[in-house]
Formats: structure tokens, C-alpha cells, sequence
């Protein structure tokens, strides 16, 4: 009997790591995919992205509307809320063997709460690690305590992931589903992006993925305007930006970018959604990912391009010699791009390992969906070291 498993994505970014882990799920005759799709997949405002999923050639079994038309923490609170009453009804409609969730968003969080009190087993993927600026930070542990299986990125998430009392038996490392996307894709050549894209690039490029930090004292408003100006000093230089997530003020970021698109039309360009496809190969042809995104730390040094990381979202994960860290000041800013483009820099940058892998991780994954077996139920005790 086939073993049915439940992917749970809620963003464009999230679904561009799972993207390949869905396509082997797909393939393999042990197996049945179920997939369910909410938050920003559903907006219109972030490019109503369930649209690509099925473009890609999925189903979709599922849509879990739980976003509201804001961006105060009163709104984000709430949506949590209306997530895990419409995913009790989806869940327990589907009545999957297992649900998979990755990293650590607030749709997520509903996801799991309503899968554990169904009593169905979760895989969560990217566990263990740290971002201590973001609420994110303790969404993801709080997903852990409630996650059966564990497939974590390196060394140091899986030993965090034991500490805190789960089976070393039910953890297991895989590296990042980043790089799978980067090694099992055939990205797009310079001229094809630029025909798509109708933007040309220069001889400076910086790609630019600025979310709000939901724990910073500091406003996004604030922190972006420094990154702005910072932006603004820089000379042959292009631009590409990305939107930012719907988080705590994240459509104040947005405005933001418009404004500064709209002002420099040759020199910068902005995407809702770029698709993960796109986005891979851009990286490409850029000289680095300035901002404070998790994928200037997990799929940046693969393709050997700096990354300029600001403030503290993602503080405490690990990082390549690839990645600078800087304050959200302007002239901190100013002076690692400086040091992005020196000489000693660069040349660093040849020999840049990436420490979440090489790639593989969807399959070590799968190979644990086919063949370990499930509990009867999902009831575990605390391991204690």
C-alpha cells in the first residue's frame, strides 16, 4: 500500500527548496503526493504563486486561505488562528500517512499545531538552526517538539536537535535542499535572463532581499533606508530586488522598492516573484546577495558570490568565509560592498565551501520516506543527553 505523503508551502522560496523533494515524492511508485498551498501562494499582492505550482505540473489537493489584507502583528497573530482551523478541515480531509513541512514560517506553525492534534506524524526539513532577529527563530523550535522525523542541514542543527530532547534515531542529516535546486537545475544563460527579464546586466550586479526583522527594536522603514542610501552611493552598479516576505511590515518594504525602481529605471529592477528557476540563475551573474535572507547563507557561496548580510535576522546560523556581516548602518554598508570587491576578497571567493553540502539532499530524504517505518502513533519521549 502506497505511503501518502502531504508537502505544506506557504512562499515562493520555500516551494523553490521543496520543489525537487515534490518531484521524486511524484516519481516513486511507494509513494503519493498530496499537496497543500496557502499564505502567499494565494495573494494576488505576492503574485498569486500556486499558479507556478501547477504550471510545474502538480496538483493541488489543497488551498488553505489564511492571510489578511495586513501586515501589523495583530494581523499576522490572527492569521495563524484562521491557518489552523482551515488545515484541521484540509487534514483531516486528506488524511495523510505524513505531513512535510520545511524552516519556520507562522503558516507553517499552523500547519504543524493542527497535524499534531490529528495525531499525524510531520518530517521538518532545516530544524536546529538559529536566527535570533526573527520570531522565526522560535516558530522553528516550536516545530521541532512537534515534528517526528527531523532531516536537518549539517553537523551543529543535528546535535541542537537532539539537545533538545528528540530521538537520535529519528534525525537525520542531509544538507541543504538549496543547493539540490542549484546542482539538479538547467539554468538560464545571461541572455536569455536579460530577454526575459528586459533588463540588461552591468558590470557591477547585486541581488537585493531585504525582509523585516520581526524582533529588531529598529523598523524596517528605518533599516531599508539605510540599505537604500547605501545603494544609492554605489556607480555602475545594477540592481535586482526581490519582494520581501508577508511579515510583520513587510508591505513597507515593498513600497519602498517600488519607489526606488521607479526612480532608476535603468539601473534597477523588482520582482514579486522572480520563480525559483529564474531566481537560481540570476545568481549566476550577480557579484553578490546583499541584504538579509537566509539564501545569501544556504545557496550563495555554491555559486562562489559574496553576500552581504545585515543585521541580525540571521544570526547564529552557519556561514561561508563568503559572508560578510555587517550593521544596518549606511556607511557599514558602503564599506562591505568596499570589501566585496577587493582584490583579497575575490579572491577568497574561489576556494568558498558551502557548508550546507554539495547537493543529494532530496534523495537521502526520500529514502527515508520509502523505507523507515511510521509510528502507530505519534507519541515520543524526551531523550535526555
Amino acid at each position: 500500500m502506497k505511503r501518502t505523503i502531504c508537502v505544506v508551502t506557504g512562499t515562493r522560496a520555500e516551494y523553490g527548496l521543496l520543489y525537487w523533494l515534490m518531484r521524486d515524492i511524484q516519481q516513486a511508485p511507494e509513494l503519493s503526493l498530496n499537496i497543500v498551498v496557502t499564505g502567499m501562494h494565494l495573494s494576488p499582492e505576492f503574485g498569486y504563486t500556486c499558479q507556478e505550482i501547477k504550471n510545474d505540473g502538480f496538483h493541488i489537493d489543497k488551498e488553505v486561505e489564511m492571510l489578511l489584507s495586513a501586515d501589523t502583528p495583530t494581523s499576522i497573530s490572527k492569521a495563524v488562528g484562521l491557518g489552523m482551523i482551515s488545515f484541521s478541515d484540509a487534514l483531516n480531509d486528506l488524511k495523510p500517512d505524513l505531513v512535510i513541512v520545511l524552516g519556520d514560517r507562522f503558516e507553517i506553525l499552523a500547519a504543524v499545531s493542527a497535524a499534531l492534534f490529528l495525531r499525524i506524524p510531520v518530517g521538518h526539513i532545516h530544524g536546529g538552526e538559529i536566527t535570533v532577529g526573527a520570531f522565526d527563530d522560535a516558530i522553528r523550535h516550536a516545530i521541532t517538539k512537534m515534528s517526528w522525523w527531523h532531516f536537518v542541514a549539517a553537523d551543529e542543527y543535528e546535535k541542537r536537535v537532539i539537545q533538545m530532547g528528540e530521538d537520535p534515531n529519528r534525525v537525520f542529516q542531509v544538507g541543504g535542499l538549496g543547493v539540490d535546486g542549484i546542482v539538479r537545475s538547467q539554468l538560464l544563460e545571461k541572455n536569455i535572463l536579460e530577454k526575459k527579464f528586459n533588463f540588461k546586466f552591468g558590470k557591477k550586479n547585486l541581488m537585493i532581499t531585504f525582509h523585516p526583522a520581526t524582533l529588531d527594536k529598529d523598523t524596517s522603514f528605518n533599516s531599508f533606508s539605510k540599505l537604500l542610501d547605501a545603494l544609492d552611493e554605489l556607480k555602475d552598479t545594477k540592481f535586482i530586488f526581490t519582494s520581501p516576505n508577508a511579515d510583520t511590515d513587510g508591505r513597507v518594504i515593498k513600497r519602498m522598492i517600488d519607489e526606488f525602481v521607479e526612480q532608476r529605471p535603468e539601473q534597477a529592477i523588482s520582482f514579486t516573484s522572480m520563480g525559483q528557476l529564474n531566481y537560481l540563475s540570476a545568481l549566476q551573474f550577480v557579484d553578490a546577495m546583499v541584504g538579509n535572507s537566509s539564501s545569501g547563507l544556504l545557496e550563495a557561496p555554491t555559486f562562489k558570490i559574496g553576500t552581504i548580510n545585515i543585521g541580525d535576522r540571521q544570526k547564529g546560523r552557519l556561514k561561508a568565509k563568503s559572508v560578510i556581516d555587517c550593521k544596518p548602518g549606511k556607511s557599514e554598508i558602503i564599506q562591505s560592498i568596499f570589501k566585496l570587491y577587493s582584490a583579497e576578497f575575490q579572491n577568497l571567493l574561489k576556494t568558498v565551501i558551502n557548508p550546507y553540502g554539495e547537493g543529494n539532499a532530496s534523495n537521502k530524504i526520500l529514502s527515508v520516506l520509502k523505507t523507515i517505518p511510521l509510528p502507530d502513533t505519534p507519541k515520543k519521549e524526551f531523550y535526555d543527553l
